[in-house]
């Protein structure tokens, strides 16, 4: 069962073909995962980001590199065993979710937007919210010609649009007037594929 619609923080995202995708986020269905989103985006770090990787028919993919700055180069752990209480909701297309590195946690404000059902993802990739305006334009993108990258450092493939999408910018809204630091922080030395953990750097909210 889905979370009732209330007043809930929301993201925008405002794209510089003019689009604009708006996502409502839902806090009881991942708190701490939602916070460490609004943690990034309200100091601007998600701001002039090319969308980075598009698995066809798949997901699109906002960034796999923390976003490009340090200050995102962290991970947060499972929400699921942080928050036993919580009830894990399917991947689908429509909402968002997070995105992470296995066992090591998951990654900061990594996020990635769903194209089909992932039954097999419930409990691993929470789901932050629901696009409530935009889902055509991420739809447009995920059909956009892709280019194979390969992950610095790393065999694995990925695709990139062969023209990047970059955000001009984006706002978020939350009642919240500071936003702590996520619970579980810790930091993470990254080059682009953003795995390697440096599990001796922990710091409390």
């Amino acid at each position: 069962m889905e979370p009732k619609r209330h007043s809930k923080p929301y993201l925008k995202l405002y794209l510089k073909s003019g689009a604009k995708i708006v996502i409502e986020l839902w806090p009881e269905a991942a708190p701490n995962a939602v916070n460490s989103l609004i943690y990034v985006a309200s100091h601007g770090w998600m701001d002039h980001h090319a969308i980075q990787r598009i698995a066809p028919g798949k997901w699109v993919d906002l960034s796999y590199n923390a976003y490009g700055h340090e200050e995102c180069r962290y991970l947060i752990p499972d929400e699921f065993q942080l928050n036993p209480d919580l009830e894990p909701l399917t991947p689908r297309p429509g909402v968002i979710c997070m995105g992470g590195y296995d066992e090591a946690g998951l990654a900061s404000a990594e996020i990635f937007f769903p194209l089909k059902d992932f039954p097999e993802f419930r409990g691993i990739y929470p789901v932050l919210g629901e696009v409530i305006e935009g889902m055509d334009e991420i739809r447009r993108i995920a059909e956009l010609p892709t280019r194979e990258v390969i992950y610095p450092g790393t065999d694995k493939k990925s695709w990139s649009p062969q023209s990047p999408k970059s955000s001009n910018g984006q706002n978020s809204s939350s009642s919240e007037k500071r936003i702590p630091r996520p619970c579980g922080w810790r930091s993470r030395t990254c080059r682009l594929a953003g795995a390697k953990v440096n599990a001796n750097h922990i710091k409390k909210p």
